[in-house]
């Protein structure tokens, strides 16, 4: 493509009521910076000096004070930081707060999908944690050992996590969905010592019994000494005497005081594990002064979150948004909101009544999720005061158009900003982001974060604008992984072996005239149509317009001439059934938004688009299916089942 036009206009612009007293505009003022331009293009050209004062303006304190903010003595891929400096990031998170006026504050409101509610205040929290913390020292653990977090999104999850900070250890969420496999992979690669499970969890009035898998799991994991178990749903579950621990019986009797472990900035606080395409899931390494400080950047320079406002992200802690969320709210002293269930369970206003209910102002979501919303209509949106609302975040996939203005339009009521948020496990957070304080088109992002020197080059490594191009970085920042567990080559191979010194992202994206920036899924989904580079996110976007079109996922396949050929998937809206003429009609829609060289091969109507749990279309495994090729790693996924379906479906659309 060598011409670029995706988000039309500016839709959405800074008022005073935004601007006025937000993060970036306190921060700029202490730094002497006129606009956000000017910020941005200082911070990425001193990162280390950037860094020094963000630590500084989310007044992170340390035991002992570092000595070098950055150390690049073995190159941009092994960045240290804070070199010399001792901290936990849980004292940041709780205990720097007792005795403030932040200590009686809601740190974390929590529902049900049974309709349960409950609210832990800082100082409770802080007490829950220490509660905890006591609670695994008295069973031998402490810092350094991997403790693995398999629960749903309760308060105990959030309490397990920053228990297993505060006494140094190592925290290994792991999505509330796996199955067993996936469970065990994870804890057996971390070497995990101990593990938090919930007897079950909750999922559209059914229980799932997680305690069951965990079980099937540990056959595999010789090195968990100890599980602790909490009693979500009250089901019968297996037990192992001497290994298996009630939660209820071990942490309420402990002491509500404990010290927190000091440690270096740089030690180990977390692996994340991501699933790769092939081979093992990658361990995401992060340590106390990255992932989180990283978080609460974003959180206050992109979302403007501030001590008054209550974050409800729709996550699981298995998904990097879970301890995102965590950290990145305590340590600006703001309130996170938990659900445990389905957002359309009972019934399809329950977000919007989460909403209303718990008076959240920031809202994440993703575009899947809105799309399955919006088919319902306006009402139920309207049922309920949405006053509340300031911004809406999302990530996990590129935006359509349609379903991001019905976002802001029906929802945000045309003056709430939806801060786009792109980067991944690896980054902490963002390269790209929103914020409140530039104008916003549609399904665009104000830009690359204010500390994150993104580009767009093409397959030269040199800068392009105005057509798509591979997303990369130019330099290191404080929430970059530190490698993939006990696999350094995997890491140099992934993000740094294309072009010198700089991070490869593995995303499609561009920026317009008008200095928008898009994603536009992985760049390994790209898809090459006789020598033309196409983002399946924008062929999608032309489907879904379609009012038989729900979802559409847009992939490549092998064709003799042409090297690729274009295929796409379809979920059909309620009352549309399959026939040959929507097919082409779908097609002819293609080739009038994209030219006659890109008409679809075939069009397959599916009965779901195969996602992870934080809802990203997994276009790999769509185009496995259809070829009936091996899938790879489905563990992520929340729907496996339908992969044999595309698998069957394709079978007998394929040219014999």
């Amino acid at each position: 493509m060598s011409d670029f036009e995706f988000g039309g206009e500016f839709v959405w612009f800074p008022t005073s009521e935004y601007v006025n007293g937000s993060h970036v505009q306190r921060f700029m003022q202490v730094h002497g910076f006129d606009d956000w331009d000017a910020l941005h293009e200082a911070a990425i050209a001193d990162v280390g000096w950037f860094w020094d004062a963000m630590l500084q303006y989310l007044d992170i304190e340390f035991y002992k004070p570092y000595d070098q903010i950055l150390d690049l003595s073995r190159g941009k891929p092994w960045a240290r930081w804070a070199i010399g400096g001792q901290m936990n990031i849980v004292h940041n998170c709780l205990d720097k707060w007792m005795g403030t006026d932040i200590e009686g504050k809601i740190a974390l409101r929590w529902e049900g999908e049974e309709g349960e509610v409950r609210t832990l205040t800082y100082r409770e929290l802080f007490e829950e944690v220490n509660r905890t913390a006591n609670a695994l020292r008295s069973l031998g653990l402490g810092k350094g050992d991997a403790i693995g977090l398999y629960m749903p999104m309760t308060p105990e999850i959030a309490i397990a996590l920053l228990a297993i900070a505060k006494i140094g250890g190592v925290i290994l969420p792991l999505f509330s969905g796996y199955g067993a496999g996936a469970v065990a992979t994870r804890l057996a690669d971390a070497d995990a010592k101990a593990v938090f499970v919930a007897d079950g969890a909750f999922r559209r009035g059914r229980v799932v019994n997680m305690k069951a898998i965990a079980d099937e799991a540990l056959k595999q994991v010789p090195t968990v000494e100890h599980v602790i178990v909490h009693r979500r749903t009250g089901a019968d579950i297996p037990w192992t005497e001497g290994r298996d621990h009630w939660w209820h019986e071990l942490i309420p009797s402990q002491p509500p005081e404990a010290p927190t472990e000091v440690t270096e900035a740089e030690d180990l606080i977390m692996i994340i594990y991501t699933s790769g395409t092939t081979g093992r899931p990658k361990g995401a390494v992060h340590t106390h002064i990255g992932f989180p400080i990283k978080a609460a950047t974003d959180m206050a320079m992109g979302l403007d979150l501030r001590r008054e406002d209550v974050l409800y992200w729709m996550t699981d802690m298995g998904w990097m948004m879970g301890p995102w969320e965590v950290f990145g709210t305590l340590i600006l002293g703001a309130t996170m909101l938990f659900y445990d269930g389905a957002p359309d369970y009972p019934d399809v206003d329950r977000l919007w009544k989460l909403v209303a209910d718990h008076g959240v102002t920031h809202l994440g979501v993703s575009p899947t999720l809105i799309r399955a919303l919006m088919a319902h209509g306006e009402e139920p949106v309207k049922k309920h005061d949405l006053s509340s609302l300031r911004a809406f975040g999302s990530t996990g996939e590129p935006w359509n158009p349609d379903p991001w203005m019905w976002l802001f339009q029906v929802v945000g009521e045309g003056k709430r900003p939806i801060i786009n948020y792109s980067g991944g496990t690896e980054i902490s957070g963002g390269i790209v982001m929103g914020n409140v304080v530039k104008p916003l088109k549609p399904a665009a992002f104000s830009g690359p974060n204010v500390d994150m020197a993104a580009d767009v080059v093409d397959e030269d490594g040199n800068p392009v604008r105005g057509q798509v191009g591979e997303l990369v970085v130019r330099e290191p920042w404080i929430g970059m992984t530190r490698g993939f567990w006990k696999d350094p080559d995997r890491y140099i191979e992934t993000y740094w072996s294309r072009f010198p010194d700089i991070w490869v992202h593995g995303d499609f994206a561009a920026i317009d005239k008008d200095g928008q920036w898009y994603i536009l899924g992985r760049s390994d989904d790209t898809i090459k149509v006789a020598g033309k580079r196409l983002g399946p996110a924008e062929v999608e976007s032309i489907l879904v317009a379609h009012p038989a079109v729900l979802e559409a996922g847009a992939f490549g396949v092998p064709h003799e001439i042409k090297g690729s050929a274009l295929v796409v998937a379809v979920v059909l809206a309620a009352g549309y059934e399959p026939s040959e003429d929507l097919a082409e009609e779908l097609k002819a829609l293609v080739v009038k938004g994209m030219g006659k060289a890109l008409k679809p091969q075939d069009v397959i109507f599916v009965p779901d688009l195969p996602k992870t749990r934080n809802a990203k279309v997994m276009r790999r495994v769509l185009r496995a299916a259809y070829l009936d090729q091996p899938a790879g790693d489905l563990s992520a996924l929340v729907n496996p089942d339908v992969v044999e379906e595309i698998r069957h479906i394709g079978r007998a659309h394929r040219p014999k």
